[in-house]
């Protein structure tokens, strides 16, 4: 016990105990002054990239594994740990385009162009979820 699992925390960061879970970026600043993040995860960018290096680890070590001639169920359970590790960034990264793009075009002041922006994000976050499930 004493560790607690988040997930998604805007991205998934695993299991974390409780001095990590208090100083993990939740959220992202939005200052007015013209430095707000450009993206939705630019505010979890750091946590989305030790995710991704260690996934870029992972696959090292399966393809180390087919080098080696391990057992093809140990490679196939590897590269299932693999898959979901990747789903969770893409769950992550959706939440933060829904999260940050589509509710930013949702503030356009203009009615017709707030609708077209609200349709065009929302289009874009169908489609990508559309491409996780293929």
């Amino acid at each position: 016990m004493g560790y607690l699992c988040r997930y998604p925390s805007r991205v998934y960061l695993g299991c974390m105990n409780a001095i990590e879970e208090a100083v993990a970026p939740t959220g992202r600043p939005a200052p007015e002054d013209g430095t707000a993040p450009q993206h939705g995860y630019t505010g979890n960018k750091d946590a989305y990239l030790r995710r991704l290096k260690r996934i870029e680890g992972q696959v090292r070590g399966i393809a180390r594994m087919v080098d080696e001639d391990k057992y093809c169920i140990d490679i196939l359970t590897q590269v299932a740990a693999v898959t979901k590790a990747l789903h969770a960034v893409s769950l992550g990264l959706v939440e933060e385009h829904i999260g940050h793009c589509v509710v930013g075009a949702a503030s356009e002041p203009d009615p017709e162009a707030r609708a077209e922006a609200i349709d065009a994000k929302v289009k874009e976050a169908a489609d990508a979820i559309g491409r996780l499930l293929r």
